[in-house]
């Protein structure tokens, strides 16, 4: 693995990124070897925020975690990478059985072991409703009115599908197709 380390208000020492690395050395057998992994670690006041992202074959691993220590902030992002990569790699096999496109993907993944053991997702609860059509206004006034962090509704204007969605920071965000 290739690691890339950023530091904002924050100076990153060689012992630093030596447990990054160890701790995200847990999950290489998860990943090709040529993986490169960018750390950045930030500092507000009394609070660390890692942030990990890796990119793999057509997707991105991201995972961010804020906590009062930088080792205990590492170690719950090595948690979290390691179930979105578990996660990743039992979707695309279950997609590869019944589409033949994803095949270049299954192979690219079969390069590693299989981790030990995949977890089972379970849906507990289906939603269905009209998509109307409106603007990101309209939708963001029905967000709040709804007391939800996202809503889906479809563009007046292109038609299509977007979703829009309360962030960390308290602004809006909007998800439009390409």
């Amino acid at each position: 693995m290739k690691y890339n380390f950023t530091g904002k208000n924050i100076s990153i020492y060689d012992d630093v990124k030596e447990k990054a690395e160890n701790k995200i050395d847990r999950i290489q057998r998860l990943v090709p070897e040529n993986t490169e992994v960018s750390v950045a670690i930030s500092k507000n006041r009394h609070l660390y925020k890692v942030e990990v992202s890796m990119p793999l074959n057509k997707r991105l691993l991201r995972a961010e975690v804020t906590d009062t220590d930088v080792i205990a902030c590492l170690d719950s992002v090595v948690d979290v990478l390691e179930k979105q990569i578990i996660k990743y790699k039992s979707r695309i096999r279950e997609r590869s059985r019944r589409n033949v496109a994803t095949i270049e993907e299954v192979s690219y993944l079969n390069e590693q072991p299989e981790p030990a053991e995949a977890p089972d997702f379970k849906i507990h609860r289906t939603k269905r409703f009209a998509v109307k059509p409106m603007d990101a206004q309209e939708a963001v006034m029905e967000l709040e009115l709804l007391g939800h962090s996202f809503f889906v509704f479809r563009s007046a204007s292109t038609d299509e599908v977007n979703v829009v969605y309360k962030r960390n920071d308290g602004e809006y965000g909007l998800i439009e197709p390409q």
